[in-house]
C-alpha cells in the first residue's frame, strides 16, 4: 500500500477537503502530521473531519501536533496561554460557535500517536534531531517542538512543523528528510508527500490556499 502525508493543516478546512479528493483511499494510507487547529478559521471543522476520518477508515493515521498538545494542557488545567495568545483564543470561540465540548474531544486528541514508522521510513509531527529523548513531549527537541536540523536515521524521515512559506515542500538530503509544511495558512499551500511502502517518492502535490480559509489574513 502506497501513503499520502499531508502537512500542517492549521485549520485551513476547505483546502483540506480539497487535497482529500487526492486520496486514493483503497490503496493508500491517509497520514496526517499534526497541527490540524489553530491561526485559520475553520479549526472546529478540521477536528470533527479528523475525527470522522479516523472513525470510519482504518488506513487513516493522525499524529499529535504541537497545538494538540497545546490544546490538551488547556483542557486539563484550564490554562495555556501560550497557546491562548498563538490562535487558541480564536479556536476556543470557533469550538463554541459549532458546539463542541472539550471533554468531548480530549479522548481523541490525547490518543493520537507521535509517529508513524515502517522499516523504509518515519513520520512525525516535527522531525528528530540529536537529542536523547525525542518522545519527552515536554522536551524543546521532541518530535513535538525540534527547530534543529535533523539526523540521519538510514530511512527517510518526513515531517512538519517549520513552515516553510513556500509552496514547494523541501528535501535535505544530509538528513534524508522532507519538510511538508508549506505554510498553508500563510496562503502558500497544503502539501501532500505521495510515496510507496518503499519510501519512493511518487508524487509531491501542493493545493492552493483557498481564500476562505485564511480571510481574516487578508488584507
Amino acid at each position: 500500500m502506497n501513503y499520502l502525508i499531508v502537512g500542517d493543516i492549521h485549520g485551513c478546512y476547505y483546502t483540506f477537503n480539497q487535497l482529500l479528493t487526492h486520496w486514493k483511499r483503497e490503496e493508500e494510507t491517509l497520514i496526517l502530521v499534526g497541527d490540524l487547529i489553530d491561526r485559520g478559521q475553520y479549526s472546529a471543522e478540521v477536528v470533527l473531519k479528523a475525527m470522522a476520518l479516523t472513525q470510519a477508515y482504518d488506513n487513516c493515521i493522525i499524529l499529535k501536533g504541537n497545538h494538540e498538545a497545546e490544546l490538551i494542557q488547556y483542557i486539563l488545567e484550564g490554562n495555556n496561554e501560550n497557546w491562548t495568545r498563538q490562535g487558541g483564543e480564536e479556536t476556543l470561540v470557533q469550538f463554541a460557535q459549532k458546539g463542541i465540548e472539550h471533554q468531548a474531544i480530549l479522548s481523541w486528541l490525547v490518543e493520537r500517536p507521535l509517529c508513524y514508522e515502517t522499516t523504509h521510513f518515519i513520520v512525525t509531527h516535527a522531525g528528530i534531531t540529536e537529542t536523547e529523548h525525542p518522545f519527552l513531549e515536554a522536551e524543546d527537541d521532541s518530535v513535538l517542538w525540534n527547530r534543529k536540523p535533523l539526523k540521519a536515521l538510514g530511512k527517510l524521515q518526513i515531517h512538519g512543523h517549520t513552515p516553510l512559506k513556500s509552496n514547494q515542500a523541501q528535501y535535505t538530503p544530509d538528513s534524508d528528510s522532507w519538510n511538508i509544511d508549506t505554510g498553508a495558512y500563510y496562503g502558500y499551500g497544503l502539501t501532500g508527500l505521495r510515496i510507496a511502502a518503499d519510501a519512493r517518492v511518487i508524487e509531491c502535490l501542493t493545493i492552493p490556499t483557498d481564500q476562505r480559509d485564511i480571510r481574516s489574513l487578508v488584507v
